[in-house]
């Protein structure tokens, strides 16, 4: 079956603190979902929402037309992967695996075990005696081979190093493949999991700022070189992100559908064109008065 998430006007309060305000959205399909936003943007409270870590304050979250909250039969459907503290953890990595074993229906012994070679976790070893980067590298283990209908990933990363966290990718993007599920990606490395998003939702002080394909944001995006003068002449009236001049020469960042006749100007004046990076473009949407450059 199809997954489908749907948020209704969710706002989350802690205490006195607007943590979430009047969010909605809908994910449909098994595709890779990108959610991004600055620290304390709220993206792990929406998170915990989904995961039925807790209740939305006002509005309604629904999984495949059904309440999460408590309800076992969408909740053993979804899988949270979350850096979490565990330094008294004293299980073994083999006792992880059987524990998860234990409570995911779909779960595959057998990719496990490919995983934890791949990851060169000792499965005798107490879970904390293992470094972090390992200890993360466990939990992407329990999230991938669990194959859950819904696979959230905030930060999973944490603590790996660069040939884990390429590992880690190789093996998502693979099995998703295979397996084809939603998938819910959180990161600050946004260069590197760019190529695997399919859509993407940017959280911005606690509301949703954007929803759109990965390919229709990148397509509002355009670098812009060429002499100072006639850059600023054409790109008069834009949307412009950033502005950089060295000498007579200037580059800019355009945010913005151009008409055609527009972009038509600039390749006849012989300006330099390019796009701009997932990573760029989410900087300069959620960059705020006084934010250092």
């Amino acid at each position: 079956m199809t997954t489908e998430i749907k948020a209704d006007h969710v706002s989350l309060r802690l205490g006195n603190h607007n943590v979430l305000s009047d969010i909605s959205f809908q994910l449909k399909g098994d595709k890779i979902y990108g959610l991004l936003g600055r620290n304390g943007a709220g993206k792990t409270s929406l998170l915990s929402l989904l995961a039925s870590f807790r209740e939305p304050t006002e509005g309604t979250i629904r999984i495949n037309d059904e309440m999460p909250f408590e309800n076992d039969r969408v909740m053993n459907q979804v899988n949270f992967v979350y850096a979490k503290d565990q330094s008294n953890e004293t299980e073994t990595v083999k006792g992880m695996l059987e524990f998860a074993e234990r409570y995911r229906p779909n779960w595959n012994a057998e990719y496990a075990l490919k995983l934890v070679k791949r990851f060169k976790l000792p499965l005798d070893q107490k879970v904390d005696a293992l470094s972090k980067g390992k200890q993360s590298a466990l939990d992407v283990v329990i999230g991938l081979a669990s194959r859950t209908s819904v696979t959230i990933f905030d930060e999973a990363y944490l603590g790996m190093d660069a040939p884990a966290r390429s590992v880690f990718y190789e093996e998502l993007i693979k099995d998703y493949a295979e397996h084809p599920r939603c998938m819910i990606l959180s990161t600050h490395l946004i260069s590197e999991v760019a190529s695997l998003i399919e859509e993407v939702m940017i959280i911005d002080c606690g509301k949703l700022l954007l929803h759109e394909s990965v390919d229709t944001l990148m397509s509002h995006g355009l670098s812009v070189t060429g002499p100072a003068e006639k850059v600023d002449q054409l790109t008069s009236g834009l949307h412009l992100l950033k502005q950089q001049q060295l000498g007579r020469t200037k580059s800019v960042m355009i945010y913005g559908q151009l008409e055609s006749g527009r972009r038509a100007e600039f390749e006849s004046a012989g300006f330099e064109l390019g796009p701009i990076g997932l990573q760029e473009l989410f900087i300069y949407l959620t960059e705020h008065e006084g934010d250092e450059e």
